[in-house]
């Protein structure tokens, strides 16, 4: 066998889940990298295969073998391993012994601390076909699996049952068995169309074997690609186009070996509903696509992807259309059902579902979001009404039938349900809005009742789960606070709405207080403030904003999200001008001064005692920009302001070059105290500079 060879492993099992194949397969791909990282074994690449019934690697230009190295141990100090005499020690000959040696094989080692005694040995690096087998064991422990099965009588766990096992290392089967499984060089081909074994005769043969023989298109991202392409190729000859959304893609990628994609249609008298109640069915239930014409309407077609070439297609597409049809059909029975009494008449049902034990339920959260809603909006000068009557009706979709069958379509059909019953646009947008941001990048609510309706859901939810004591730990969100506290603050800093989230909280909190559910207290607000604070801080690092920027501003703790924006944009900006540096590194040199000062820090500053010419400069130039700075501080404007400030870094740098702060004189030295905790305190209108990290 050469120095370098080719790599192949394949895990075959029954149909893996759909949705995580993507997952499991890059996860693979990930652990095997980190094994041969720790095993220090190059190679030239790696190149992950999933589909439903394998996982596989390829590894490209692998050593066959770890180059051999020299192991070093370190004995005692030279000075320590001899007497008087020249004579070894009873120290080093203990060392020695423990290395084999005797103490002449001993080497001397030269290091700054002084001279050292080592043994060094040549340690022959082992054959990869031996490391192999515990690599891919440890990867395939690591997957993102959340609950393992066993299968028969075997002890063995994994995602699903295990019926092959390939592992070759160029031509050659590197001999391992798990999960009751010998590993060999056959792999076997699609269920149906080639169910018998194919015989590898070396790993590049991989995927083109399996692609020509087994028809199995092996490579999870060519076969994504091939099924997006087959399906936009049958909307076009639909005339439409087909809506592809990538979570749906990557779900019908993970259902299918050998793609093939095919339309159907349904009556037309469906699309009476509204259209995203037939696309959930659809998507949700049978992972079809939907297409739509030129004005982004929906049309009556649909287009599925096969697992297999059927000889009559006809029969599979009549099968599909088929099995869509009672679906279809029971979303227009719910359009109608839930039609026959006006959305408000739901409202009645919400007092049977429980929100969260201890905070009541979903009827008691409404009376409690609508009350906020309505304050929030009078804030935002909306009207309070429309916002009262917004969160009145913002839970009772749940009640519908339609949501009842279709969860994701909650909000959706509220929207349509308040418009047939005459509600007021704003009130009946506000509905469906009231959930955004959905994800991450999500749009968010366009008009200030939605905004009001959305501000006061989320907030709700966060001060009564903080009150009950259930934040997020680790992993776990039931209540997907996170997503709510990120979506809050998006909707406050993008919208640029003047809130204080300290008074929202403290008002939320009056709104359990008055229901008499739970108490909570001032420590609980600053708790969940401070977790808001954690979520603000994620948001800023995902845009790029260095964490130092994000620490400067936070250390002022601005209770209103828009404030907190406008100052980190002016610190980011003043980072960019050419006397900032100096400035946060003065700023760091006063505050650590303040920090040294033993009492009160002084305040007043008298004139009489700026005995140096610098220091009476810097005193002036103080002066004279307070004035000017000050009312731009108040009106928000801290970019003008730090701008302005910037003009101080001469004086700022001739004061510290020039004079002694800490004189012999008390009063001399806490009048310069008092000057430099004047600037500093200027500074401190926008942010900590002295937080900013040197460039």
């Amino acid at each position: 066998m050469s120095d370098r060879a080719d790599f192949l492993f394949e895990i075959g099992t029954e149909e893996l889940p759909p949705r995580a194949l993507r997952k499991l397969g890059e996860a693979l791909d990930g652990g095997v990298r980190e094994g041969l990282k720790k095993a220090a074994l190059d190679y030239n690449e790696t190149h992950w295969y999933a589909a439903p019934r394998r996982l596989a690697i390829h590894v490209t230009g692998l050593e066959t073998a770890q180059a051999d190295a020299i192991d070093e141990r370190r004995g005692p100090a030279v000075t320590a391993a001899f007497d008087d005499d020249g004579l070894p020690t009873r120290a080093v000959q203990g060392f020695a012994k423990s290395c084999g040696v005797e103490v002449e094989a001993l080497e001397t080692l030269e290091t700054k601390k002084g001279a050292w005694l080592v043994f060094r040995s040549a340690k022959q690096g082992k054959a990869s076909s031996e490391l192999l087998p515990g690599i891919i064991e440890a990867a395939l422990k690591q997957l993102p699996i959340p609950k393992r099965m066993r299968w028969g009588s075997s002890k063995a766990e994994f995602v699903r049952p295990v019926h092959w096992l390939v592992m070759l290392l160029g031509d050659e089967v590197i001999k391992a068995s798990m999960f009751g499984v010998e590993t060999g060089q056959t792999t076997r081909g699609h269920r149906f169309h080639h169910p018998d074994t194919l015989y590898l005769a070396e790993p590049a043969a991989y995927a083109p074997l399996l692609e020509s023989e087994g028809h199995v298109m092996a490579d999870f991202n060519a076969r994504r690609e091939a099924v997006r392409a087959q399906v936009m190729e049958v909307a076009v000859g639909l005339g439409g186009r087909a809506v592809i959304d990538d979570a749906l893609l990557d779900e019908v990628t993970g259902m299918v070996e050998w793609p093939v994609a095919l339309a159907g249609n349904f009556e037309q008298r469906f699309l009476e509903v509204p259209a995203e109640a037939l696309i959930s069915a659809m998507k949700g239930h049978q992972k079809y696509f939907h297409v739509v014409n030129e004005g982004g309407e929906l049309m009556p077609h649909f287009i599925t992807v096969s697992n297999i070439a059927s000889t009559n297609m006809e029969v599979v597409r009549a099968g599909n259309e088929r099995v869509i049809r009672p679906r279809l059909s029971d979303a227009v029975f719910f359009w109608q059902q839930d039609r026959k009494q006006p959305l408000a008449a739901l409202a009645a049902r919400l007092d049977s579902v429980v929100f969260q034990k201890a905070l009541g339920t979903l009827q008691e959260k409404t009376v409690r979001v609508a009350s906020l809603a309505a304050d929030i909006a009078a804030q935002l000068g909306g009207e309070r009404a429309l916002a009262q009557q917004a969160g009145e009706l913002s839970k009772c979709d749940l009640m519908s039938e339609m949501v009842g069958e279709f969860p994701e379509l909650q909000g959706i059909m509220g929207r349509y349900y308040a418009t047939h019953d005459g509600v007021p646009a704003e009130v009946a947008a506000a509905l469906d809005e009231q959930y955004l941001p959905r994800f991450a990048g999500d749009e968010l609510p366009q008009h200030v009742i939605a905004q009001a309706l959305a501000i006061a859901d989320k907030l709700d939810t966060l001060v009564g789960i903080f009150a009950i004591g259930q934040p997020p730990t680790g992993d776990k969100d039931p209540f997907a606070l996170r997503r709510a506290a990120l979506g809050l603050l998006r909707i406050i800093i993008e919208k640029a709405l003047p809130l204080d989230l300290i008074q929202l909280l403290q008002h939320t909190a009056g709104q359990y207080a008055t229901q008499g559910k739970v108490t909570v207290s001032d420590e609980m607000i600053e708790q969940t403030f401070d977790f808001m604070m954690d979520r603000l801080r994620s948001y800023y690092v995902d845009k790029g904003v260095e964490r130092d920027l994000f620490e400067a501003v936070l250390s002022r703790r601005p209770t209103q999200p828009r404030d907190f924006d406008l100052r980190l944009r002016a610190v980011e900006a003043f980072r960019q001008l050419p006397q900032a540096e100096s400035l946060a590194a003065a700023n760091k040199r006063i505050a650590n001064i303040l920090k040294k000062v033993d009492g009160a820090i002084p305040v007043e500053i008298d004139q009489s005692l700026l005995t140096e010419a610098s220091e009476r400069a810097l005193f002036k130039a103080l002066s004279e920009l307070t004035d000017v700075v000050m009312p731009l501080f108040e009106a928000g404007d801290y970019s003008a302001a730090l701008s302005e400030l910037a003009s101080l870094q001469a004086a700022v740098d001739l004061f510290f070059d020039q004079v002694m702060v800490m004189a012999d004189d008390e009063a001399v030295r806490n009048n310069r105290i008092a000057l430099l905790n004047g600037l500093h305190g200027l500074f401190m209108q926008a942010a900590d500079l002295s937080r900013l990290q040197a460039a």
